[in-house]
């Protein structure tokens, strides 16, 4: 993308935030803790996408991935498919459902969660993150 006036400044450092955030949710995976990995690889898809929106001049609130991809599509920036659904199944994971105990009918947020669901999270987590850095 060349955009005249993009802040490159503002953007590696969200992006520096989004790639850092993934590596801890690779570390929870590792460990056994699915549900806050599965939190962190949201978060850090979120982080992406709020770098690309700051780097263009835009607001970049809320944590919903798709909303955010949505902002960057009025941009004219094409989002391939394949990151939409990575936003989409990254979006399940916003909280409360990964850190609140009463976020089911009975049990714990982390009883929910299993290597598969974190893996899962963590490869939406490297789609958004890859796509981000080749669209900037």
């Amino acid at each position: 993308m060349d955009v005249t006036g993009f802040d490159d400044a503002e953007y590696r450092r969200w992006l520096s935030q989004a790639n850092h955030t993934r590596d801890s949710a690779g570390r929870d995976a590792a460990s056994g803790d699915y549900s806050w990995s599965c939190f962190k690889s949201q978060q850090a898809g979120e982080y992406a996408l709020q770098a690309l929106l700051r780097g263009l001049g835009q607001p970049a609130h809320g944590h919903a991935l798709r909303r955010l991809l949505s902002e960057l599509m009025t941009l004219s920036i094409e989002v391939p498919e394949a990151v939409m659904e990575a936003g989409q199944a990254l979006d399940r994971h916003i909280v409360p459902t990964t850190r609140y105990a009463d976020a089911f009918p009975e049990g714990s947020p982390h009883e929910y969660y299993n290597l598969g669901a974190a893996e899962e999270a963590l490869g939406a987590a490297d789609k958004v993150i890859d796509w981000v850095q080749s669209a900037a």
